[in-house]
C-alpha cells in the first residue's frame, strides 16, 4: 500500500509556541453564562411585538382527523391565529429518505407540518395555535377539539413485530447493512468456547436543558430564525425547501444551544410552524416544546433487540464472531441506526457477521442520539466479551488483547492510530483492576457485594468541510466567523484556543462568532466532528492571514508571532504596531478544510477503555455505582478540561443506559407514557460517584491539520455495559434487558442469599 496519502506534515500548532492549544483554559462563554448574559433562541425579544405560539399535538397513533373544531379557541382574548392542516400555508413536499438527492442529508429537505389530514403517530402536530401570551396560547390550544378515524391497531414494540423485520438497502446511506467475512456458521459450530445470547435496550430520549424553541421575525420576504439548532446549515435548507424560498432568503442563528445530544440536528416542527405564521401575522413568533412535547416531537433512540455470537478457540482467540440488529423505524420513513457498525472495527475474528433489520412502528422517528450505533450495540457487545471471557476463565482485558487486530479486520486498511492497548494497561493500573475478584459474589463490603467490571470503547472519527474567516483589526485584536455551533461542549473555547495558536495571539485577543449562517459555512454540532472540522478551518484561515501578513511586510518567507510581538525580517513590533505600518486598514484571510485521501486510506477512530466498581446490596439488589473511570485516546487534545468534562458526561450517560433510562410505551395507543423528567430516569448527583476521566498523550496526523479526533461521544461508548459487566462480578446475575434494575436483580435464582 505504497500509494496510502502521506498524512499532515508537522506545523505551528506542534510547535507550542503560544503554549495555549490543549492547556484546560476556563470557557471564555462561560461569564456570560452565569451572569444570565447569553441569550438563548426563546430568549430574543424580535423586532416588535412578540406573538407566542402552541403546538397541538395528535392524540392517535395513525389514522386520519374527520373535523377539527378552532371556533371556541380562536375566540378567546388575545388568539391570533389558529392553524390547521385546513389554512396552512402550501409548503414543500416531504422527501423520503430514498429521495433525498446525493449533496443532500435528511436534516437539509424539507419537512412539512399541517399539511393533510393524515396521522402518522401519537403527537404529531396538528394545529398551531398563536396569541398575545404565551398562556392565552396554551389555553387556546387545550380548547382545539379534533376528531378522528383511528386506522389499524399501531405496532409499538419490535419484540412484537420482530416476525416483519426487514433489511434496508443501507445504513444511513453510507454504510452497508450487512458485512458477511468467511464462514460464520461453521466456525461457531466448531468453536469449543462459544457465547449465544440476546440483548435489549429500550427506547431512550433527549433531554436537553434547553427544549426546542425558536423565534420567528420577516424582513420582507426573508426570514430570520432564532433557533436551537445543531446544524444551522442543513437548517437553513431546510427551512427554504420546506416554505418554498430560497437559501439566500434564510438566515439561522444559534448564539447559544442548551444542549442536543443529536435532538436538534434535525429542524422540528417548532421552527417551522413559527415561521409560517409569523409571516402570516406580519410579526415576529415564537414558541418552544413542553418537557412531554419533546417525547414526541424531537426523535428518539430506536428499541434494539441484539443477537451476539462469539466463538473462540481455548486460548481465547476468536474464531468467529456474529451481531445481529433488529431496531425500529416510522411507518412513513427510515432511519437506521448503525448499531452493529462498530463491531467491523473492534476486534479480529477471521469469520465475522454484522446485520441490520428494521421494523416499522405506529411511533415518531427515531433519530441520532449521542453516539448514536455505538451506545446500544456495546451495552450488548461488550457484556457478550465480558460472557467470553468468563467461559474461558480469562481476564476480559487479557481476553481484549488477544483479539486486537494488526489492521482494520475487515478491510485491512492501517490504523491512522490506535493505542487501545494502552488504555486498557494504563486504565488497570489506576482503577486497582488487580483486585477485581475472578469469582462472582466473593466480594463484600458490608451489606453489599462489590463487583468490578470493564469494557472497550471506540467511536469512528469523521471529519466533514468546513470554512472560516479570520478578521485581524488594526489594534491587533483578531475576530474569528464561522457558522459552528456551541451546544455547551466548549466550541467558542476551543476555537478561540487554535486561533490564539496559530496567530501567536493572547486569548484575550480574540473573538469568536459563530452560529450564524450569515457566517462561513460548518457542518455543525454532531457525530463527534465539529471542533475538529470547524477548528481546521480556522486553523487553515490563521495560515492563510500569516502569509498575507508577511506579504505586506514585503518579506518572502513567514513571520513569527509570539505573545502578540511580530518579528518581521530583522524588526519585532508589536502586533498593532505592525498593523498600523503595514496594513492600517486591516487585514482577513478565509480557509476551507476538506476531507482528503486519508479520510479512505486509513481507519480512523478514538479509542478507550472503561472501568466500574458496582455495589449490589444484597438485601434489596439495589445496584449502586461506587467509582468509575475512562482512560482514552483521542489524538490532539484541543482543552483538557473540557474534553474531560464530555469524557466524564459520556460515563455517566453510559451510566444511565446501564441502570436507569427507559422510555415506556402504552401499547393500546403507541404513547410514551413516562414523558416527563419525573417518570424518565436518569443519573442524579448521588447515583454518579467518583467518576474520573483522562486521555493519553497522542498525535494523529492522518485526520485533520489539527491531528485531533472527536471526544464528545467516546465516554458513552460501552461505558454501561462496564457497569453490566461489574454487576455481574458483584452478585453472579447475568442481565441481558436493559435497565438493569433492582427487580431483575433480586428476583433472579442466581442471587445470592443473605445467609
Amino acid at each position: 500500500m505504497n500509494d496510502l496519502a502521506p498524512g499532515f506534515a508537522p506545523n505551528i500548532l506542534d510547535q507550542d509556541i503560544q503554549g495555549i492549544l490543549g492547556r484546560p483554559l476556563d470557557r471564555v462563554d462561560g461569564p456570560k453564562k452565569v451572569s444570565g448574559n447569553a441569550t438563548y433562541s426563546y430568549e430574543y425579544a424580535g423586532q416588535g411585538q412578540v406573538a407566542y405560539g402552541f403546538v397541538v399535538n395528535a392524540t392517535i397513533s395513525n389514522g386520519r382527523i374527520l373535523s377539527i373544531d378552532t371556533e371556541e379557541a380562536s375566540r378567546l382574548p388575545g388568539v391570533l391565529l389558529v392553524m390547521t392542516h385546513l389554512n396552512a400555508p402550501r409548503q414543500g413536499e416531504y422527501v423520503t429518505f430514498y429521495k433525498i438527492p446525493s449533496d443532500q442529508s435528511q436534516d437539509s429537505v424539507a419537512r412539512p407540518y399541517l399539511s393533510s389530514n393524515e396521522v402518522q403517530y401519537y403527537g404529531q402536530p396538528v394545529a398551531f395555535v398563536v396569541a398575545e401570551s404565551f398562556e392565552q396560547a396554551r389555553d387556546a390550544a387545550s380548547r382545539v377539539k379534533v376528531s378522528y378515524e383511528q386506522g389499524h391497531k399501531p405496532a409499538s414494540r419490535v419484540k412484537a413485530e420482530a416476525s416483519q423485520a426487514f433489511a434496508p438497502k443501507t445504513v444511513r446511506g453510507f454504510l452497508v447493512t450487512d458485512s458477511i467475512i468467511g464462514d460464520f456458521e461453521t466456525a461457531f459450530a466448531a468453536a469449543p468456547i462459544k457465547v449465544d445470547a440476546t440483548y435489549e435496550t429500550p427506547f431512550q430520549h433527549h433531554h436537553a436543558i434547553e427544549p426546542h424553541s425558536t423565534m420567528a421575525s420577516w424582513d420582507g420576504d426573508a426570514v430570520t430564525l432564532h433557533v436551537a439548532a445543531q446544524l444551522p446549515v442543513e437548517c437553513r435548507e431546510m427551512i427554504a425547501a420546506t416554505l418554498m424560498i430560497p437559501k439566500s432568503k434564510v438566515r439561522i442563528l444559534c448564539k447559544f444551544v442548551g444542549g442536543g445530544f443529536g435532538s436538534k440536528l434535525r429542524t422540528e416542527s417548532d421552527a417551522v410552524l413559527a415561521a409560517l405564521a409569523a409571516r402570516q401575522l406580519r410579526r415576529p413568533v415564537k414558541t418552544a416544546f413542553t418537557r412531554q412535547q419533546v417525547f414526541v416531537n424531537a426523535a428518539h433512540r430506536t428499541e434494539s433487540i441484539q443477537h451476539v455470537r462469539l466463538a473462540a478457540d481455548r486460548d481465547g482467540r476468536m474464531t468467529g464472531l456474529s451481531h445481529e440488529v433488529i431496531e425500529h423505524t416510522a411507518t412513513f420513513d427510515e432511519f437506521a441506526e448503525q448499531t452493529a457498525d462498530f463491531g467491523r472495527h473492534l476486534y479480529a475474528a477471521p469469520n465475522r457477521v454484522t446485520t441490520h433489520r428494521l421494523v416499522r412502528l405506529d411511533l415518531p422517528m427515531p433519530g441520532d442520539m449521542r453516539a448514536p450505533g455505538e451506545a446500544i450495540g456495546m451495552l450488548a457487545f461488550e457484556q457478550a466479551m465480558d460472557e467470553l471471557a468468563y467461559a474461558l476463565d480469562m481476564d476480559p482485558i487479557e481476553l481484549r488483547i488477544r483479539n486486537e487486530p494488526a489492521v482494520h479486520p475487515e478491510t485491512g486498511k492501517p490504523f491512522s492510530t490506535r493505542h487501545l492497548v494502552e488504555c486498557y494497561r494504563e486504565g488497570a493500573a489506576r482503577f486497582g483492576w488487580d483486585r477485581r475478584p475472578s469469582r462472582p459474589g466473593t466480594l463484600r463490603d458490608g451489606r453489599w457485594l462489590v463487583g468490578y467490571g470493564m469494557s472497550a470503547a471506540i467511536r469512528t472519527h469523521f471529519n466533514r468541510g468546513a470554512e472560516a474567516r479570520v478578521r485581524l483589526a488594526p489594534d491587533g485584536n483578531l475576530t474569528v466567523e464561522t457558522a459552528m455551533t456551541d451546544i455547551g461542549t466548549g466550541t467558542y473555547t476551543v476555537l478561540t484556543q487554535i486561533a490564539a495558536e496559530s496567530m501567536g495571539l493572547p486569548t484575550d485577543r480574540i473573538t469568536v462568532d459563530i452560529g450564524d449562517t450569515n457566517l462561513p459555512p460548518a457542518p455543525g454540532s454532531g457525530g463527534s466532528f465539529g471542533a475538529c472540522s470547524s477548528g481546521s478551518g480556522v486553523y487553515l484561515a490563521c495560515m492563510a492571514l500569516r502569509n498575507r501578513m508577511a506579504r505586506a511586510a514585503g518579506l518572502n518567507e513567514e513571520i513569527a508571532i509570539k505573545d502578540g510581538i511580530v518579528s518581521a525580517g530583522d524588526q519585532k513590533l508589536a502586533i498593532d504596531a505592525f498593523m498600523a505600518r503595514y496594513a492600517p486598514a486591516g487585514l482577513e484571510a478565509e480557509g476551507k478544510e476538506k476531507p482528503g485521501k486519508e479520510a479512505k486510506d486509513y481507519s480512523e477512530s478514538s479509542y478507550g477503555a472503561h472501568f466500574a466498581e458496582v455495589g449490589v446490596d444484597i438485601d434489596s439488589g439495589e445496584p449502586r455505582l461506587r467509582r468509575m473511570l475512562g482512560v482514552y485516546t483521542a489524538g490532539r487534545i484541543l482543552n483538557a478540561k473540557t474534553a474531560r468534562s464530555q469524557a466524564i458526561g459520556g460515563l455517566i450517560w453510559g451510566l444511565g443506559s446501564a441502570l436507569h433510562e427507559e422510555g415506556l410505551v402504552d401499547d393500546r395507543f403507541a404513547k410514551f407514557v413516562n414523558n416527563d423528567l419525573a417518570g424518565y430516569h436518569f443519573p442524579a448527583h448521588a447515583d454518579a460517584v467518583n467518576v474520573d476521566a483522562m486521555f493519553l498523550p497522542e498525535l494523529d496526523d492522518k485526520t485533520n491539520p489539527l491531528k485531533a479526533k472527536g471526544v464528545g461521544e467516546l465516554g458513552i461508548c460501552g461505558s454501561g455495559a462496564a457497569v453490566a459487566n461489574a454487576i455481574y462480578n458483584a452478585c453472579g446475575v447475568r442481565v441481558r434487558s436493559y435497565p438493569i434494575t433492582l427487580d431483575k436483580l433480586i428476583l433472579d435464582p442466581a442471587f445470592p442469599s443473605n445467609d
